[in-house]
C-alpha cells in the first residue's frame, strides 16, 4: 500500500492545524474506531529532537487533524522539514502509516 504525500507549510510563531481524511482503497471512509493517531516533524529523518503535533480523530468521518500551538511552531527549524502521520489499533497494536510529506517552515517577521 502506498502512502499518500501531502506536503505543507507552517509559518513560525503561529498556531497550525491540518485534517486528513483516511480512506480505503475504494474511496469508502476507513473506519478509525479504536485507533489512536500520532504525527511527528524532524528537520531530516535521522533528527534526534523530533516535535510532536496534537492529533485528534473523527471517527464517522475518517478525519485526522494534527495541530501545533504557536509556541511550538516558533521552535522549529526554517526550511523543508519532514512529517509523517500513523495510527495504532488500541487493541491489536498494528501501526498503519497514513499519510506523510514534507513541511517548509517559514520564517515570520511580525512577531
Amino acid at each position: 500500500m502506498s502512502v499518500p504525500v501531502v506536503n505543507l507549510t507552517i509559518e513560525k510563531g503561529t498556531d497550525f492545524e491540518a485534517v486528513f481524511n483516511v480512506t480505503n482503497s475504494d474511496s469508502s471512509i476507513f473506519s478509525l474506531t479504536n485507533y489512536a493517531a500520532a504525527a511527528k516533524i524532524r528537520k531530516h529523518s535521522t533528527s534526534t529532537s523530533p516535535r510532536s503535533f496534537s492529533t485528534s480523530i473523527t471517527i464517522a468521518t475518517g478525519e485526522i487533524k494534527i495541530s501545533m500551538d504557536a509556541a511550538t511552531t516558533s521552535l522549529l527549524s526554517a526550511g523543508r522539514n519532514y512529517y509523517d502521520v500513523i495510527i495504532t489499533h488500541n487493541i491489536s497494536g498494528k501501526i498503519i502509516k497514513v499519510f506523510e510529506g514534507s513541511i517548509i517552515v517559514s520564517e515570520t517577521i511580525s512577531i
